[in-house]
């Protein structure tokens, strides 16, 4: 209900009859499922619709039963209808815009002839109270399976092994990981984006997951160190002081009607206070997440609203050590997503508010 309240808003403020979505992370978040066969396009295999008053579904006759059976939890029935055509007929696209009344002003979030663009990113914050509570699960889980694989890690371990063996933990939850970044101590100090390769893991290592189930996004970072160098626990505590110092932020703009860039005004003051003035320029340091990984980044001056009750993943880094966890932030919490209890943590003090957060610290394990 609430998110077709939302929708109604935005037709009458666009003065639109309906609005279309076929991108997997909308379809998700208005349908509760799926609507993805080929990963490798932008559309997937379904649409749908809503114009005030009416949920349609559109797909091909290959896809329609499935859809109809598997791919719409959170809809009515009684109030769905389920349309399709012959799958040599047509595009997606075009099945769209043979659905749009003559006169009548559409958008989609595909390119759909004869029919606005629409950028769904503002409809899907803040989260809906169910939205909430998968997310919780889906954050949980997530944790164990990069927990598991950390806790079984060798320093002959190549990344490309460790990242198989996370892809499969995920999998096994039902959960997949559109990100999967695994460095070992030589890559994790060179690059901030450490896909995997064919390296050993060496003296200590860097997890990070972005994990995603019915269209919602998690992330995490997990450390791991065999013989650490001397630097990596205080670097890694500064990280996670500049992600706290991201959180009460991102807190504080949210009951102040506050901005993006407004959080990162408190980023770029927190590495500065920890000691590492302009790091924010080597990596960018996260933002809300959702029905995507990030629905948006932030940059300096940036004009994003922030909203709450969201989730928001940001991810620090600090010379070769990153803190990163997905949290719920709402006027009088900031709560992980991605914590299991069974990890040891450090208590990190936000810079410049009155925050503390206990954080991920780095896991020591015999090699």
């Amino acid at each position: 209900m609430e998110k077709r309240e939302r929708l109604e808003s935005f037709l009458e403020s666009n003065g639109l009859d309906s609005v279309w979505f076929a991108r997997p992370n909308s379809f998700a978040w208005l349908t509760g499922g799926t609507n993805v066969v080929d990963r490798e396009t932008d559309a997937g295999v379904a649409a749908v619709g809503y114009d005030g008053t009416d949920v349609r579904i559109v797909t091909n006759n290959i896809e329609a039963d499935r859809i109809a059976a598997e791919e719409l939890p959170d809809l009515d029935a009684e109030d769905v209808s389920l349309e399709q055509y012959p799958w040599h007929d047509a595009s997606l696209e075009e099945a769209i815009a043979a659905r749009i009344g003559t006169g009548e002003r559409a958008a989609a979030d595909v390119d759909v002839p004869g029919a606005d663009r629409v950028e769904p990113t503002s409809l899907r914050q803040p989260l809906t109270d169910r939205d909430r509570d998968r997310y919780r699960t889906l954050g949980r889980e997530t944790a164990a399976a990069v927990e598991s694989v950390c806790r079984e890690l060798r320093s002959e371990d190549t990344e490309h092994e460790v990242a198989s063996a996370l892809r499969v933990a995920l999998s096994a939850r039902d959960i997949e990981a559109p990100v999967v970044l695994v460095g070992g101590a030589e890559r994790a100090q060179q690059y901030r984006h450490y896909t995997p390769t064919e390296a050993e893991l060496g003296d200590y290592a860097l997890v990070s997951v972005t994990s995603q189930r019915a269209g919602l996004h998690a992330s995490c970072t997990r450390t791991v160190a065999f013989d650490p160098p001397s630097w990596l626990e205080d670097r890694h505590a500064s990280a996670a002081r500049v992600e706290a110092t991201a959180l009460a932020a991102t807190q504080v703009a949210a009951g102040d009607d506050g901005t993006a860039g407004d959080v990162f005004d408190a980023i770029q003051d927190a590495y500065d206070a920890v000691g590492y003035a302009g790091e924010w320029e080597r990596h960018h340091q996260g933002g809300a997440a959702g029905f995507a990984g990030r629905e948006w980044i932030a940059t300096p001056d940036h004009d994003a609203p922030v909203a709450a009750p969201m989730a928001y993943a940001w991810n620090p880094t600090v010379e070769g050590a990153k803190s990163e966890d997905t949290h719920l932030v709402t006027d009088d919490d900031v709560e992980s997503l991605t914590e299991t209890e069974n990890w040891p943590t450090t208590t990190a003090q936000a810079v410049g508010f009155d925050l503390e957060l206990e954080r991920p610290t780095v896991l020591g394990l015999e090699d």
